[in-house]
């Protein structure tokens, strides 16, 4: 809830242990303090400027006082109002955007789109990988060397992840050459590093574990959402975030919103009679939430199940099993059974042949085992 902001305030305000949180004031709309994990506190503006969102920061607490930098909000929103748009002008002024402008345009135009948990990464790589080497510099001196120097010095500890970070900003430059800022991305020819597909797959043996580990836990509310990425092979983000208006147990079948999937399209799954059966049991002990899985608050999903988790490899003795490999083995189990790969990648939600093509090769045993039934047929 918005509050009058004073210096008292804004000095007890606390330090988010990653990206940012802004605290906004109720005497000027949009106008606040943002606070990031390095403890840097600084004035901001928001408005709207033909039909866009737009951020201007005012300056840094305290060499700005709360007051001053509330005058000068109002100051900045009068401006607005006959017309100007004041963070245009700033870079006019300048004749230089900065990184760190890019990054702000490019997660309130381009990453608003994105599901929380990508943005809330891509948030993290910015603040903590990206902003501190590049953020200060201009747009159109970043280089290619700069770039691949980024990649190489986070490779030394986080090979993965420091592709990632490149994906990200070939991302945003090849944004910031349709929005003018300069003519070429640097990040074309950065190479990658080497990535092997992660293959693990629940053994018959491992899955027995698992399932008496649920049995056993304390916590059956948590144990139900692994439950239904088991017999789903859905993400975890689309079980996490279900709400039961999605969901038609009459006809046993899941729409998930295209808000709610990686490939940001409708995506509408049979469901099996074992899930049909295990969601009308969970539906008779839900409360008033609209989610399926509430959190402790019931207007909120579930938001995190990584403690779970440990906990249950734990009591199942399973190692270096990761939640998603839940979804792996659903499709391996499909594979197993005999079926194509289009019906897996329908429903999985794959939205190309390649995605689900990575299971062909678990064909082999089924395959195998086709053409040696007809062998006996054939005499030497």
């Amino acid at each position: 809830m918005a509050q009058k902001l004073s210096d008292r305030i804004i000095q007890k305000l606390e330090t988010p242990e990653s990206g940012n949180v802004i605290v906004y004031d109720s005497a000027v709309p949009m106008f606040g303090v943002r606070i990031t994990a390095k403890g840097v506190k600084s004035f901001i503006l928001n408005y709207r400027f033909k039909q866009k969102e737009r951020r201007i920061t005012i300056g840094r607490f305290p060499t700005w006082s709360t007051a001053k930098a509330r005058d000068e909000a109002q100051r900045l929103r009068r401006e607005i109002d006959l017309g100007n748009d004041p963070l245009a002008e700033r870079q006019a002024a300048s004749g230089r955007s900065l990184v760190r402008e890019l990054a702000s345009r490019y997660l309130e135009e381009h990453a608003v789109g994105k599901t929380e948990a990508s943005r809330t990464d891509e948030v993290a790589m910015l603040d903590k990988l990206v902003l501190p080497v590049i953020g200060k510099m201009a747009i159109e001196d970043v280089s290619f060397n700069d770039i691949s120097r980024l990649h190489r010095t986070i490779t030394k500890d986080t090979p993965i992840r420091a592709n990632r970070v490149v994906a990200l900003l070939s991302k945003m430059f090849s944004l910031s050459v349709q929005w003018g800022y300069r003519k070429d991305n640097p990040c074309i020819g950065v190479k990658k590093n080497p990535e092997e597909k992660r293959e693990r797959y629940l053994t018959t043996d491992e899955m027995e574990r698992l399932h008496k580990a649920l049995a056993d836990h304390r916590n059956q509310n948590m144990a139900n959402v692994v439950r239904i990425l088991l017999l789903t092979g859905a993400r975890r983000g689309e079980v996490l975030n279900a709400t039961w208006d999605q969901v038609d147990l009459k006809n046993g079948v899941w729409t998930k919103p295209s808000s709610h999937t990686k490939q940001r399209k409708l995506h509408r799954v049979p469901l099996s009679d074992a899930a049909v059966v295990l969601l009308k049991e969970i539906e008779k002990a839900a409360g008033n939430s609209i989610f399926v899985f509430p959190g402790s608050a019931p207007d909120q999903p579930i938001k995190n199940i990584k403690r779970f988790w440990q906990s249950v490899c734990k009591m199942a003795n399973l190692h270096d099993l990761r939640i998603h490999d839940l979804r792996h083995t659903y499709a391996s189990l499909l594979v197993s059974a005999g079926h194509s790969l289009p019906i897996i990648g329908a429903l999985l939600g794959h939205s190309q042949a390649q995605t689900t093509a990575r299971y062909a090769h678990l064909y082999d045993d089924p395959l195998r085992a086709a053409t040696n039934s007809i062998a006996g047929q054939f005499k030497n």
